[in-house]
């Protein structure tokens, strides 16, 4: 069915503004326009399989709207956006046709015409957009199912199939980019896995060195080097992959008897299963702390932690923003030189019960794995 005069004048607004729209969004410096001869201009690479729509371009050539801007990649003169409005110009008798140039690649002109032709005019077919979506994803393998979606116009879960079922044909890139620019690793899992290894190669690394070679955040190499001082496994339960014995891709000495188990083979599992209160009650009642003034000292301090521990998401939510970032600086102070303070007892452990040594290395960062029988 034809298409009112009104229609097209909306049609062509329209893609003014999803030509505005799309600028901003990849941040492309096409502000300007200028008159280009038609007959300089080679068609589209168009995500378009039928061509241009001989009735659409003969509404355009016949109305007296105003057409926009066609989009032209400059290096090479091909139209990423605007075909049936070249088409109706050359209908017209117009030998020139104002136009925006876009400097990049091939490929990212490709995307833009992707992006501009499901933002506006003839809609592409469910089957155009998942073509586009299979050659951005070769062209673009780096790119977020979810970014390529909001390109291509379908859904993150369809973006998803397609890559799964063309995955021997693709790169597959540890960290995939989101629309937001931030990189983040394909398998969580694996990230934290890397992080692990990073960790123990190079125990003095920051964790933002460390983050960025293993292709997670920086929090998330906290975390996991927080996990591996305690003896845990570097991925949480509910991340894991499951499978028998040792979880896969993790260093030397994780993982038990059990599918997902956290057991540090070298450690005893009595040690990994007591948690903080349920060791401050025992040190509480051992006399040789309680009757004598270091060791209440030492005590008293821990049952401050104890507490905090209950009460710090009341304590965080009532303080002052303008107060948190040296609030921040005194507690990272504080929890150092808890952390020194442990360093020392290690030592001294070691020094004086060399059958401890094994237990002791696991709460230095940078410690090595070893393989050891689990503790019956």
């Amino acid at each position: 069915m034809g298409r009112s005069v009104a229609d097209l004048r909306a049609s062509g607004e329209d893609a003014g503004r999803a030509v505005e729209d799309v600028l901003e969004d990849h941040s492309l410096t096409l502000a300007v326009t200028k008159t280009v001869a038609i007959s300089l201009l080679l068609p589209a690479d168009s995500p378009r399989s039928g061509g241009e729509s001989a009735e659409h371009v003969r509404m355009l050539a016949e109305s007296d709207a105003e057409l926009p801007p066609i989009v032209v990649h400059r290096p090479t003169m091909r139209v990423i956006d605007g075909m049936h409005r070249l088409r109706a110009a050359a209908l017209r008798g117009d030998t020139g046709i104002e136009a925006r140039l876009y400097d990049g690649t091939p490929e990212d002109a490709f995307v833009f015409a992707v992006r501009l032709n499901t933002s506006h005019g003839l809609p592409l077919s469910a089957q155009e957009r998942s073509r586009a979506a299979a050659r951005i994803m070769t062209t673009h393998p780096q790119w977020s199912d979810r970014r390529i979606a909001l390109v291509a116009g379908l859904s993150a879960k369809t973006v998803g199939a397609i890559r799964r079922r063309r995955a021997g044909e693709l790169p597959q890139p540890l960290t995939r980019i989101g629309h937001d620019g931030r990189a983040r690793p394909v398998n969580g899992a694996a990230g934290r896995r890397r992080a692990a290894e990073v960790l123990a190669e190079k125990p003095g690394a920051s964790l933002r060195e460390v983050a960025e070679l293993a292709g997670v955040s920086p929090g998330t190499v906290r975390d996991v080097r927080d996990r591996l001082r305690r003896g845990d496994d570097p991925v949480p339960t509910g991340r894991r992959t499951g499978g028998g014995g040792r979880t896969a891709g993790a260093p030397p000495g994780w993982g038990g008897d059990a599918p997902g188990s956290t057991v540090r083979r070298d450690v005893p599992r009595r040690t990994l299963q007591r948690d903080y209160e349920s060791i401050l009650r025992t040190l509480r009642k051992d006399p040789s702390l309680r009757f004598t003034e270091a060791g209440r000292n030492v005590l008293r301090l821990l049952d401050t932690r104890a507490l905090f521990v209950e009460e710090q998401e009341g304590l965080i939510s009532g303080l002052p923003g303008h107060c948190m970032p040296m609030l921040s600086d005194a507690a990272r102070e504080c929890a150092n030189a808890w952390i020194e303070f442990a360093k020392r007892l290690d030592r001294l452990e070691r020094a004086q019960y060399p059958q401890a040594r094994t237990r002791a290395a696991l709460r230095e960062p940078g410690a090595a794995f070893e393989e050891r029988p689990v503790a019956g």
